[in-house]
């Protein structure tokens, strides 16, 4: 096992680094995204209602991968981050390849159980490795940089397994996206150090001792700051991963598109409009301005405030405004992974950074990966079955969900009071006055 690094970071080397977990992350959200593009197909072939779909896209993969998040996170604050990562990566990879030779429903499931296992593992170490790798006042830089995964993935698990799942059939989608990650694997491995913990906090490595999980939930239940960041995260989840989970559904049966046509649709808005949202995240996170942590909180509160709007406007509004809709509605859908991430990060001391954002995970996920798909799975079926409203149903629930951008925005709003002087306490510093 290779030794931890003390030294400071080489700047091409953690750069390279936040590539290679970027490049993670990007896959970790299209092995996940994949199944919403493929929602249709699926149902066909296996004869689902839309709560069964709900378990086998979200409940399926979300059971492992809310519940093992945390145990791993904590062997993440104690043990080689590099390596777990590296693991956690093969792993979901090749149980994604496997969801592409499931021929039963029962099949399918445990794969998602697997891939679930897998990306249980992915994000919490990446996030304690990059918080040591760029020092506090990047570290909001670093992690919208590294939310580029995420539109990235998207558009691989949209428009990209779209046109393969149209051409050649829903189970060799799965398998070629299954097959990079093995790769990438071996390349963390082989070309990857393990830094030590904490050594770019003012407060040094003293403040990097590992937490256990009892001490890392009374901080952060105390600590009004890390509540409402981790609200803010939760809700913002549910309202705009929930709703666009739903949206191919709703385009193929609301407005008769094709399951390639929905994710040549949706692919473009998120490779385009969510990596512009990000670059341009990513150069206000740059500026000296926004190194105060509660103009990132108010930023984050008008952004979620706003797009909530957009988000109403593309289910209940006329056939005419669903696509200028979703460009503004899915690109501010990623303006705030990068900031509160980076927030987050800075918000708690350096031994209980993975778990942190391990607890962060569960909560959003749990929102957007049981409570989304399954509620409003079960919600649609029953106006299905109740109303005359038939496939316009799941675009009805849709639309009565949207506000809860609102909700987000006040979290966002309310940690801003006590942000800067939460900083202050746990890297010693605030941001500007």
């Amino acid at each position: 096992m290779a030794q931890p690094s003390a030294a400071e970071p080489r700047s091409a080397m953690r750069w390279y680094a936040l590539g290679l977990f970027t490049l993670g992350y990007a896959l970790n959200i299209g092995d996940r995204y994949v199944v919403s593009t493929l929602i249709e197909p699926i149902k066909a072939e296996m004869g689902l209602s839309d709560s069964g779909v709900g378990f086998l896209t979200g409940v399926s993969l979300a059971i492992f991968y809310v519940t093992l998040g945390i145990p791993l996170a904590v062997l993440a604050d104690r043990s080689n981050r590099r390596n777990l990562l590296a693991a956690a990566v093969a792993a979901w990879s090749v149980m994604t390849a496997l969801c592409g030779q499931a021929q039963t429903f029962v099949q399918l499931m445990l794969a998602r159980f697997g891939v679930g296992v897998g990306e249980a593992g992915g994000t919490p170490p990446s996030a304690s490795l990059i918080s040591d790798l760029f020092g506090p006042q990047q570290r909001s830089l670093a992690f919208s940089i590294f939310a580029l995964g995420a539109p990235l993935g998207a558009w691989l698990g949209s428009e990209f397994a779209g046109n393969v799942a149209e051409q050649y059939g829903w189970r060799v989608a799965f398998t070629v996206l299954g097959v990079p990650g093995i790769l990438l694997a071996l390349v963390i491995v082989l070309t990857l150090r393990e830094p030590v913990r904490g050594r770019l906090d003012r407060v040094g490595v003293s403040n990097a001792a590992p937490h256990r999980l009892r001490e890392t939930l009374r901080f952060l239940w105390r600590n009004s700051s890390v509540f409402h960041v981790i609200a803010a995260g939760t809700v913002l989840t549910f309202w705009s991963w929930g709703l666009i989970w739903w949206t191919p559904a709703f385009l193929m049966r609301s407005h008769g598109l094709s399951v390639g046509e929905a994710g040549a649709l949706l692919g473009p808005i998120h490779l385009v409009g969510g990596t512009g949202a990000l670059l341009v995240t990513a150069a206000l996170m740059y500026l000296q301005a926004f190194r105060d942590p509660r103009r990132i909180m108010r930023f984050s509160a008008l952004v979620a405030l706003v797009a909530t709007v957009p988000s109403i406007l593309v289910y209940a509004g006329d056939r005419s405004l669903v696509v200028p809709m979703l460009w503004i509605l899915i690109p501010a859908t990623y303006f705030y992974i990068g900031p509160l991430m980076g927030v987050l990060q800075n918000l708690v001391p350096g031994g209980m950074r993975a778990q942190a954002m391990a607890i962060l995970l569960f909560t959003a996920n749990v929102a957007n990966l049981v409570i989304a798909p399954q509620l409003l799975g079960f919600a649609s079926d029953v106006l299905t079955m109740t109303t005359g409203l038939g496939a316009d149903s799941l675009r009805w629930v849709l639309a009565f969900t949207a506000p809860t951008g609102f909700w987000a925005a006040w979290h966002c709003w309310r940690a801003e009071a006590t942000v800067r002087e939460d900083y202050q306490a746990v890297i010693g510093e605030g941001g500007q006055t």
